[in-house]
């Protein structure tokens, strides 16, 4: 698939959103105007009941993103329903489709769905429609947490960040397990995020069974932080992918034991070892390294020595990947957007919450790196044709 045919794809998708978005508000605001026009909900029994149901039409309407199909119009027995949802929405179309667009990038939010509601009708509109509508939209978001993964992903980045959240009646710190791939056409995308109680090695493996009943396959390398219970869910779950230890938290845990005031000294020959491309010239650095700070900085030296070989896994990858698969940056910058949206929020009402605003970002996130190529994928097709060449 070619970048134009993903960027257009992508395109579709945000305008396929809308629409359901549109289809969802005006069917509910329409089934609210029926219930106004026969003083009665659906079955509903009272004295002083106008009339009778009769079931629904289906017509199309046409948006500046599409045409609407299938827009289920609800009618009565005697056909003296009326509606004008349809004259109100073609006056503030452009008004419906960005408030849409605007409850994608940022939540759905109850308050966004109610303003639309009261300029399409005559009639209030309930809590209850309101949130049946929101929920519509959050359903939208769920089932693109749970789309089908129909390519391979040889890199795969995990990692998690701590949000307070309003739980069973207090505030925790709800941990957001988050996975981005590079997929085999070198693009990334958001593959899933999951709130959970920790960061559990069960929680872990609970997200990559998902993954894989979804189609994850061809991982050829994690990348991740050094956390016990990632590394043992990846082992239960992708036993034949590598492990790359993020270098900049493993920096972070070597210069931890350095006093402050070497510390700019030692961080700048430390970065050096994580900056060539061959891993011989990365292990002489290493060792200049030890032998330099081993009597001054012991336990700092015995860190880079244990965790050393896990760090340096990106250097047997191809030369013009190896930036980007040496750290989870890629997953810092989407937490870091993630609290930037939600520092007015301070406490998540709840978990669900936090799951839609989180899902939104990283939505947005995928749809933007889906305009451009994050890797060349071809040189790690090519190293791993290599041994199939030489056997042969």
């Amino acid at each position: 698939m070619t970048q134009e045919e993903i960027r257009r794809l992508t395109k579709e998708e945000i305008s396929r959103r809308i629409r359901e978005g549109v289809k969802a508000i005006i069917e509910q605001v329409l089934e609210e105007e029926m219930t106004e026009h026969l003083a009665a909900g659906h079955r509903e029994r009272t004295l002083s009941r106008r009339g009778e149901r009769n079931g629904h039409y289906t017509r199309g309407l046409i948006t500046p993103v599409g045409k609407i199909e299938q827009l289920k119009v609800p009618r009565d027995r005697e056909s003296t329903f009326l509606t004008e949802v349809f004259e109100r929405y073609k006056r503030m179309t452009g008004e419906v489709e960005e408030a849409v667009l605007e409850m994608y990038l940022q939540g759905v939010s109850t308050r966004k769905v109610a303003a639309i509601t009261e300029g399409l009708s005559r009639v209030r509109i309930g809590k209850d429609a309101v949130s049946r509508i929101a929920q519509r939209l959050e359903e939208e978001l769920s089932a693109w947490r749970g789309r089908p993964l129909e390519l391979g992903y040889p890199y795969l980045y995990l990692d998690a960040s701590y949000f307070k959240v309003n739980w069973g009646g207090r505030v925790v710190d709800l941990a957001l397990l988050v996975a981005v791939g590079v997929n085999e056409e070198g693009y990334r995308e958001v593959l899933a995020l999951e709130p959970s109680g920790g960061e559990r090695k069960e929680a872990w493996r609970n997200l990559l069974k998902g993954l894989l009943e979804r189609g994850l396959h061809g991982v050829r390398l994690v990348i991740s932080d050094d956390h016990p219970a990632i590394r043992q869910a990846v082992m239960a779950e992708l036993p034949g992918a590598r492990w790359q230890r993020c270098v900049v938290h493993f920096e972070r845990n070597v210069l931890a034991h350095v006093p402050q005031e070497a510390r700019e000294e030692v961080a700048e020959e430390l970065r050096e070892v994580f900056t060539v491309r061959r891993r011989e010239t990365a292990e002489s650095l290493a060792r200049a390294f030890v032998e330099r700070y081993g009597g001054r900085f012991k336990r700092a030296v015995e860190v880079l020595v244990q965790g050393l070989e896990e760090a340096l896994t990106y250097l047997d990858f191809p030369s013009g990947h190896q930036r980007q698969i040496k750290s989870t940056n890629v997953l810092e910058r989407l937490f870091k957007e993630v609290k930037r949206r939600t520092r007015v929020v301070g406490v998540f009402p709840s978990e669900k919450s936090l799951t839609n605003l989180a899902t939104v970002v990283m939505l947005r996130a995928s749809e933007e790196w889906a305009f451009r190529r994050y890797m060349d994928m071809d040189p790690l097709r090519a190293m791993e044709e290599e041994p199939t060449k030489m056997a042969t």
